[in-house]
């Protein structure tokens, strides 16, 4: 179905007077209330349809297509292709709602796919499903949602939205072991004010089993692991198809300058890497720098890992008040470098391309192409928003 179809298709529902205001945080009666839900098939986002259903919610599912409209089919654990939006039509015929799929896969190959391979071409480690959300998800289809009259659009993220005094304020997940906050660091204050996300105050054994009582049938449906488009973990495949001859040879050159080996193309390694370097050394041996330009790897001891200070570019702020001034006072914040890391305290300065971060403590593993997401000091559960990670300075000050 394409966008100009979907758009004239349904009358946009207006929300009517009511007393007090009902779980989404409008002043109407929930089936005044026209809300888009983005269901990619899986678990979460179903039983987020199913959930403001059975409250009475007007609700409308829509999925995107977003790649491979064939192989994908026989792909398990993804999300936004072949079974997946099976799943997706599935559940939204039992739950008797709407459902429309999207064809977006030339926007997903331009603005997610095509930068994924670019970024690892520079020696980076992307996050595609932040750029996902930012590019894709969260700019085009919140656009359509309000175009369908939505009130607002609902997701299955593992985050909270809460208001404020200074307006909508995006917070941590309560399951702290499914905390998505991190992949959404990019989302805008305006995106914010009419995103809504009902599973944030659930673990996922609570979802799963409500998902059960429910009567879904991808109640026991397994998580996504991988990155939707990458089958089996195997990106470095992915990128010599989108980018033939990719996977130039060099050399693997130590800290301190010696040639150690050679390896088949830097899109096979990550900064932190340890495993799969080839090299038969007395103490193990880290990935500590990809140098595109002369397709170096540069490998060393933990200890070269360390990161005293990172350099951030494209920062998007949710915090209060201007990000400069805070840049500019040396804020104290906490942050994370990676998904699977905990905030750790650091300071937000003003640099000289932009803005800085000052670790508390040297952090390990922190790679150009990540993002660096803020959190607030007082339980570090507030996203003050974040960057992407542009370089790194280590102990001994490069």
């Amino acid at each position: 179905m394409t966008e100009a179809t979907l758009k004239t298709s349904l009358t946009p529902a207006r929300a009517a007077p009511s007393l007090e205001r009902n779980s989404l945080g409008f002043d109407a009666p929930p089936n005044a209330c026209r809300v888009v839900v983005a269901m990619s098939g899986g678990v979460d986002s179903s039983v987020t349809a199913a959930l403001l259903k059975t409250q009475g919610y007007d609700v409308i599912g829509i999925t995107l297509q977003l790649y491979d409209h064939g192989a994908a089919l026989q792909k398990n654990g993804a999300c936004c292709a072949g079974q997946d939006i099976h799943d997706a039509t599935r559940v939204a015929q039992a739950l008797d709602i709407p459902h429309y799929v999207l064809d977006y896969e030339n926007r997903f190959r331009q603005s997610v796919m095509e930068e994924f391979a670019d970024s690892y071409l520079a020696g980076h480690t992307p996050i595609p499903c932040v750029r996902c959300n930012q590019t894709v998800k969260f700019d085009g289809l919140l656009g359509m949602a309000r175009d369908l009259g939505a009130l607002c659009m609902a997701t299955g993220h593992y985050v909270r939205r809460t208001v404020g005094p200074q307006g909508p304020e995006l917070h941590r997940g309560a399951d702290e072991g499914r905390d998505q906050s991190y992949f959404l660091f990019a989302t805008t204050a305006e995106q914010l004010s009419y995103l809504r996300f009902p599973l944030g105050d659930l673990t996922k054994s609570e979802t799963r089993d409500m998902a059960f009582r429910l009567g879904l049938s991808i109640a026991d449906k397994p998580d996504s692991q991988d990155i939707c488009f990458v089958p089996q973990g195997h990106y470095a495949s992915v990128i010599e198809r989108l980018r033939p001859g990719a996977s130039a040879p060099g050399p693997i050159v130590h800290i301190d300058g010696r040639v150690l080996g050679r390896h088949d193309g830097i899109i096979h390694y990550t900064v932190g890497q340890r495993r799969g370097l080839g090299i038969a050394m007395g103490d193990p041996l880290f990935v500590v720098a990809l140098h595109a330009e002369d397709h170096k790897v540069i490998v060393g001891p933990r200890a070269a890992l360390q990161t005293r200070r990172l350099q951030v570019r494209d920062v998007n702020w949710l915090g209060d008040g201007l990000f400069e001034d805070q840049a500019k006072a040396g804020r104290s914040l906490y942050v994370k470098v990676r998904s699977t890391h905990t905030p750790v305290p650091a300071r937000l300065l003003a640099g000289s391309s932009g803005a800085e971060v000052e670790f508390e403590t040297p952090e390990d593993g922190v790679s150009p192409g990540q993002a660096c997401v803020f959190y607030d000091g007082l339980g570090q559960t507030r996203v003050l928003g974040g960057g992407w990670i542009a370089g790194t300075t280590g102990m001994s000050g490069g």
